[in-house]
C-alpha cells in the first residue's frame, strides 16, 4: 500500500501530461469556435495569441498545470463561467447519481451472486447467469431508452427528466435519479454477480462449510456467518470497477435523461473545443478514478485479514 501512495504523485503527474497531449491534438481552432464564422482571420489570430495558444506546447503544459494545481482552472470559452465552479457542481451531481445506483447496486448483484453461487448447476444458478449476460450486453442507452419508455412515458410513474427542479424534496429527487440508476445498475450487475458467484462456490465446497453442515448449523446461519463474508471479500475489486465506471461513464446516461452531470460537461466540452473546462474535467476524472483504486485497494485489505499478514510480513 505504501508503493501504492509513493507512486500517486508520479502517477497523476502522467495523467496530468496524456490529457494535456489529448486535449491539444483535439482538431478545429478555438479562436474560431469561440468568435464565430463571421470573424476575420486577423481577430482569431489574436485572440488565440491572447489565450497563448501560440506558445511552445511545453510551455503551455508547465503553465496549465501549475495553474491547475493551484486552484486557477480559467474560465469556459462557451460558458463564460469559472471552470472551478462549473466543474464542481457537475461533479457534485456525477457523485449523486452514480452513489445511488451504487447504493442499488450492491444489495442486487451481490444477492444475485450468493443465490446463483449457493445454487450453482440449479435452474435458478442458470437464469440468473444468463439475465446478467444479457443485461450486461445491452449497452445502457437501449435500457435507459427502455425504462424511459415504459415508466416515465406509458405509466408516468417517474419523470422523463432527471434533472431536479426548483422546489424539489428529497423524494422528488430521487425519483427522478431512479430511472438513470437502474439502467447503470442492470448494465453492472451482471459483472459483479459473476464474481460473487464463483467466489461463492470456492467458499460453499470449504472444509469449514461443511464442518458447519456436519455440526447442523442452519443453512441460513452458514450463509450469514460464513459464506457471506468470504464470498464478498474477493468481489471488492469488481466493485471498485463498477464504481470506477458510474463516476466516469455516464455520458450516455446523463444525455438521455437531461442530467447536468460531470460525463455531459466532458462531451460538450470536446464538442465546443472549450479546452479549460475539458482539461480540468478529464483531470477531474483520473483523480476520482484513482481515488477509488485506492479506496478499494484499503478496503480489501481491510476485509481481508490474510492481505493484512502479507503486508505486515
Amino acid at each position: 500500500m505504501r508503493r501504492r501512495l509513493a507512486a500517486v504523485p508520479l502517477t497523476l503527474l502522467g495523467v496530468s501530461l496524456l490529457v494535456f497531449l489529448a486535449t491539444d491534438v483535439l482538431p478545429g481552432d478555438v479562436g474560431r469556435t469561440v468568435l464565430g464564422r463571421e470573424a476575420s482571420a486577423e481577430a482569431v489570430a489574436a485572440y488565440n495569441r491572447q489565450l497563448g495558444l501560440d506558445d511552445p506546447v511545453w510551455l503551455r503544459y508547465i503553465h496549465w498545470l501549475w495553474h491547475f494545481i493551484t486552484g486557477d482552472w480559467g474560465v469556459s470559452y462557451t460558458l463564460r463561467e469559472p471552470v472551478a465552479g462549473l466543474v464542481r457542481d457537475r461533479l457534485a451531481a456525477s457523485l449523486t447519481l452514480a452513489l445511488f445506483a451504487f447504493v442499488l447496486l450492491v444489495p442486487v448483484a451481490v444477492g444475485a451472486g450468493l443465490a446463483a453461487g449457493a445454487r450453482h448447476d440449479t435452474w435458478l444458478d442458470r437464469v440468473i447467469s444468463a439475465t446478467g449476460l444479457a443485461l450486461g450486453a445491452t449497452p445502457e442507452f437501449v435500457t435507459g431508452v427502455v425504462l424511459l419508455v415504459v415508466f416515465a412515458v406509458q405509466l408516468h410513474w417517474f419523470p422523463v427528466s432527471a434533472r431536479s427542479e426548483p422546489g424539489d424534496g428529497p423524494l422528488a429527487v430521487l425519483a427522478r435519479l431512479f430511472l438513470p440508476a437502474l439502467s447503470l445498475v442492470l448494465l453492472c450487475t451482471g459483472y459483479v454477480a459473476r464474481h460473487v458467484r464463483a467466489s461463492t462456490i470456492a467458499v460453499v465446497g470449504g472444509g469449514y462449510v461443511r464442518a458447519a453442515r456436519l455440526r447442523g448449523t442452519p443453512p441460513g446461519r452458514i450463509l450469514t456467518r460464513h459464506v457471506l463474508r468470504n464470498a464478498t471479500v474477493p468481489a471488492t475489486s469488481a466493485l471498485g470497477v463498477q464504481l470506477q465506471f458510474l463516476l466516469g461513464g455516464l455520458v450516455v446516461v446523463e444525455l438521455l435523461f437531461n442530467y447536468p452531470g460531470l460525463g455531459a460537461l466532458l462531451l460538450q466540452s470536446a464538442v465546443d473545443k472549450d479546452v479549460p473546462t475539458l482539461q480540468a474535467t478529464a483531470m477531474v476524472l483520473g483523480l476520482a478514478y484513482l481515488a477509488v483504486t485506492l479506496l478499494t485497494d484499503l478496503t480489501y485489505r481491510l476485509l481481508d485479514p490474510r492481505v493484512r499478514f502479507e503486508v505486515r510480513a
